[in-house]
């Protein structure tokens, strides 16, 4: 993740380059980050892994960044990067917070309720739920926000794919939030098949309850929860009630390195801004509300499908291919390293050192043959002069 992130800034920081290529350039880039984006966030839904829940996520939030960086949106794809390391880095603390609390258990079917037990675990982890699921005025709400409205100008599909995308990350964070603090105890009926028997009551004598973690692991926690409600004030839209000094003012700071590749929004995109906003917003409630239904109290039948839960087969079609015609091509291509490459630069070297081998029998140290060697070169060159060039 931490190297894929390293290729946004990378993307971004090569925005001239970008902006004199092709002109479908960015429309590729901007169609594969969507594409990831709504990939990975349909994975995310069925996992039930709560690391590999935030592992697609983060897949996904990593194509809003391409998303806007295809859209020109070099501001938003930065700001999403720095709001995203808050909220990530408080959901991946905060499932270690569990799993820890949990006795390593990492299965969110075998939890519920923690809650009682882990508060403030429970806490900060609300509130990088909110913001990665884009409720103001959390972070995540403004970068994402700013990142819509510029797929809005570049492609009503970009858009409309992007928005589904903000829908599915709110349904499946809201998923996991009451799969692991919410709902009725799991992890109870779990240890009784290990002989144990769990309690909602803080400090009881189970070896096997959940605990909530030491200070040294949840004030990060803290302070990243900190970060991811307050860390949208480094980039606040252009709207008449923000205090004019609080807008854009990470674009002003990173003008000097994109201001001649930043798209500008068309007028009529800067007009809708604020009904996108409101469209943002409902789409992430309507996700947060969708998500409640089906695992709430009143539950609905819930859509898991299992080709999701399976990443939609991809990593079983790369195994069949490395196992099969991808294999093959490997072991060509061994082959062709060991006795063509290999064998043309071993046998360079072998001919070097059989040809010095024999030269170097030459050097005997017996001064007679050194002698007899020159007498038999002045022999033949009066021979090449005498005989074949005829001088005499």
């Amino acid at each position: 993740a931490t190297m894929v992130t390293a290729g946004v800034y990378l993307m971004v920081r090569i925005n001239p380059v970008l902006s004199v290529s092709a002109s479908y350039a960015g429309t590729v880039i901007a169609v594969v980050g969507v594409a990831t984006a709504l990939f990975a966030a349909t994975v995310a839904v069925a996992q039930n892994d709560i690391k590999k829940v935030l592992a697609y996520s983060t897949v996904s939030q990593l194509g809003y960044m391409f998303l806007a960086v295809g859209s020109g949106a070099y501001v938003a794809a930065i700001f999403h990067m720095v709001t995203h390391a808050f909220f990530k880095a408080l959901l991946f603390l905060g499932s270690g917070s569990v799993i820890h609390g949990m006795h390593h258990q990492q299965d969110m079917r075998k939890m519920g309720a923690l809650r009682v037990l882990m508060p403030i675990t429970a806490g900060t982890f609300i509130i990088g739920w909110l913001a990665i699921a884009g409720v103001p005025p959390f972070a995540g709400f403004w970068s994402k926000d700013e990142i819509l409205l510029f797929a809005y100008d570049k492609s009503p599909v970009l858009y409309v794919l992007g928005l589904l995308t903000a829908l599915l990350t709110a349904y499946y964070m809201t998923r996991q939030v009451i799969m692991v603090f919410f709902g009725t105890a799991r992890w109870h009926d779990a240890h009784e098949e290990h002989g144990a028997h769990g309690d909602l009551v803080p400090g009881a004598h189970d070896a096997l309850e959940p605990h909530e973690s030491p200070a040294v692991m949840v004030a990060p926690l803290v302070v990243l929860a900190g970060l991811s409600i307050v860390g949208g004030i480094i980039q606040l839209p252009h709207w008449s009630w923000i205090p004019h000094e609080l807008q854009q003012r990470l674009e002003g700071w990173l003008e000097p390195v994109v201001h001649r590749g930043e798209h500008e929004l068309s007028t009529g995109a800067h007009d809708l801004s604020g009904l996108l906003a409101v469209v943002a917003i409902t789409v992430a409630l309507a996700g947060i509300v969708g998500a409640v239904m089906v695992y709430g109290k009143h539950k609905a039948k819930a859509i898991e499908p299992q080709i999701l839960a399976d990443a939609w087969g991809y990593d079983r079609a790369v195994s069949a291919f490395m196992g099969g015609p991808g294999r093959a091509a490997f072991d060509a291509v061994a082959w062709a390293d060991a006795h063509v490459v290999d064998g043309a630069v071993n046998g360079a070297g072998a001919l070097v050192r059989g040809t010095a081998g024999e030269v170097r029998k030459v050097q005997s140290g017996n001064v007679r043959n050194y002698a007899a060697a020159i007498g038999a070169g002045v022999v033949l060159l009066l021979v090449w002069f005498v005989v074949v060039r005829g001088i005499l």
